[in-house]
């Protein structure tokens, strides 16, 4: 009876994990958008106030014994570090110029750049299977963004550079992880003030620090407001993610992924009218498609992996 209830509890605790994170995932994405939309907030700006937002989020975490810090030494962390401004100043100027579900289709690119980092910079290999589900994301991303009616070149260069920043990003932090033997939250720790430092030096050359779209203003207190939940919510999302990750399988994490991925592109065709041709819904279909054929056959593969480690002799 003790094991049923302790049972019931965990279960309740982690639906109600993967309902918040549900909640944060597609709120940073909306919030953001109303910003630069409603507000005019610059994009490196309010990407400077999350970094410094998860960056204070995690001395707090470090305070209450979320985790331990490791001492790292920042010339390890420098490239990292800059990719990981790359990869958020640029999806979030993708935001800024393209539709919510351009934004969000052309992010499904991350994979099969990836793989083509990893197969020709760290010469792994990878099925043939998972090589061919990249065609039909990589068809249905190129279907989309070519009948958007809103197309915005500027847009989709910013969409492709922080689609090359996230894949240098996550090629990075998995082979610093390793190298550096420490979780994501500990790398994030010293990374997050690093990124901020950087973008305090780069926001007055790209961006008025005061004046209408500066950082400094002057803002209304609702714009004030929404900057300052947003940058709560950037943090929320990354702590999310790696309590999700060890407290749930790859596959409920991958699939409640895909369940995100629906409610945005459907909340951005009805919270910002964007329109949606028969051909762009087609795209969408044929990304999903290769999405989900990826996602069973790599789950598949790992499991094949572990098994072959438990029967080892």
């Amino acid at each position: 009876m003790v094991s049923l209830v302790g049972r019931v509890r965990d279960n309740g605790r982690i639906a109600a994990g993967l309902q918040l994170n549900l909640l944060v995932s597609i709120c940073i994405v909306f919030f953001n958008k109303w910003i630069y939309v409603h507000h005019g907030f610059c994009n490196m700006s309010l990407t400077l106030v999350h970094f410094v937002v998860t960056w204070l989020g995690l001395c707090l975490c470090q305070k209450l014994n979320i985790f331990a810090p490791k001492s790292l030494p920042p010339s390890k962390l420098l490239l990292l570090a800059l990719s990981f401004c790359g990869f958020v100043v640029f999806t979030n100027l993708s935001l800024q110029n393209t539709t919510i579900g351009t934004y969000q289709l052309a992010k499904a690119m991350t994979t099969p750049v990836i793989i083509v980092i990893q197969t020709f910079c760290y010469k792994k290999t990878f099925s043939t299977k998972i090589q061919l589900t990249q065609i039909p994301i990589t068809l249905g991303v190129i279907l989309n963004s070519y009948y958007d009616v809103k197309f915005n070149l500027l847009g989709m260069v910013f969409a492709a550079l922080g689609v090359l920043a996230t894949s240098l990003y996550q090629v990075w932090v998995g082979a610093k992880q390793h190298e550096l033997q420490v979780n994501s939250m500990q790398l994030l720790y010293y990374q997050a003030p690093m990124s901020s430092a950087m973008l305090l030096v780069a926001v007055p050359f790209f961006e008025p620090p005061f004046g209408e779209g500066g950082l400094f203003g002057p803002w209304s207190a609702s714009a004030l407001l929404m900057v300052l939940l947003s940058g709560v919510i950037a943090f929320m999302v990354n702590l999310l993610i790696y309590w999700i990750i060890g407290n749930t399988s790859a596959v409920t994490s991958n699939m409640f992924g895909h369940f995100k991925f629906y409610i945005t592109l459907f909340g951005g065709y009805v919270l910002f009218k964007d329109p949606l041709l028969a051909n762009q819904g087609l795209g969408i279909l044929c990304t999903l498609f290769g999405i989900l054929t990826y996602t069973h056959f790599k789950l598949g593969e790992q499991e094949g992996s572990k098994g072959k480690l438990v029967h080892r002799p």
